[in-house]
């Protein structure tokens, strides 16, 4: 019961926050400056400060997350996609070929939405869940999808998402 109320929560803050308006807003623009830290040798942090020491490759998170639902680690790989809406949620590709979704915490800070590619170490709690037919169809019209492609989606997934506490994307 709880971890249906706080997945239906995370699904209607998800679709009500991360809906575009209408105009060029640029995910900079839509980060706070407080939210932006200083920039480490050689990246950009975003959200709370992080850095590269005891980030696990991508292929450590089967092993670290094991049976369990949820755990708190540092992961680093590649970026996979970007929300081109806002920035406001971006992709890594796991060491089974799947792609985790990394969204960021409270909805704080947003990445810039042209990191596609680029190397990046995400520090905070991956987690399994089962995302909604609503919110995958959301994530795709954010990804730019088309009518079709959004429509064909009609089951929810079973996932590893994370919810990060802070970005460190590499030069």
């Amino acid at each position: 019961m709880k971890r249906s109320l706080l997945a239906l929560t995370a699904a209607v803050a998800l679709l009500t926050a991360c809906q575009q308006q209408a105009g060029t807003e640029t995910a900079a623009a839509a980060t706070p400056a407080a939210e932006k830290a200083p920039a480490p040798a050689g990246g950009q942090t975003y959200g709370a400060a992080v850095t590269e020491d005891g980030a696990q490759p991508m292929s450590a998170l089967a092993t670290t997350l094991g049976t369990q639902d949820s755990a708190k680690v540092k992961l680093v790989g590649q970026i996979t996609d970007v929300c081109q809406a806002k920035g406001c949620w971006m992709k890594m590709q796991t060491a089974d070929g799947k792609e985790m979704r990394v969204r960021f915490k409270d909805y704080a800070f947003f990445v810039p939405k042209d990191v596609k590619g680029k190397t990046v170490v995400v520090d905070g709690w991956a987690h399994r869940e089962e995302v909604p037919v609503a919110d995958l169809q959301h994530y795709a019209k954010d990804a730019g999808k088309s009518e079709k492609e959004v429509a064909a989606i009609t089951q929810p997934e079973q996932q590893v998402n994370f919810m990060a506490d802070g970005v460190l994307i590499k030069d």
